[in-house]
């Protein structure tokens, strides 16, 4: 099974930019379709993106396109997601996920998908 920590989050000003990684530990973690959801309090969690495990595909929340940028680097079996123009509506604890992927173009878009969740890294950004 994989274990993921993420890490990177804290408080930020509206405007600024934010990098969070996902590491990835266990048994063969870069065959896992990996990405990012999000929950802000009172509500419901949210998908953020995923990136297949080649690499090539990705796909992104609406909220979050042209902003955010995921990467991954097999070889460290790290997930970056970058994070730019930080508004403080991404206020939230985000949450990598990783799914079992016999694909290398999969990549999945809701968390019924999800084999195996982060812990999660607090994200605020204030206005």
């Amino acid at each position: 099974q994989v274990q993921l920590v993420e890490s990177g989050g804290g408080s930020v000003q509206a405007g600024d930019s934010l990098r969070l990684s996902c590491a990835a530990s266990g048994r063969t973690p870069n065959i896992y379709a990996m990405g990012w959801f999000r929950r802000s309090p009172g509500k419901e969690r949210e998908f953020v993106v995923c990136i297949s495990w080649s690499g090539r595909n990705t796909y992104y929340g609406d909220s979050v396109k042209g902003r955010f940028t995921i990467s991954r680097d097999n070889a460290a079996n790290t997930v970056y997601l970058q994070m730019n123009s930080l508004k403080p509506e991404d206020t939230a604890d985000y949450y990598c996920a990783a799914a079992r992927s016999y694909s290398g173009s999969y990549y999945y878009t809701g968390s019924n998908e999800v084999d195996v969740w982060g812990q999660g890294t607090q994200v605020t950004v204030s206005s």
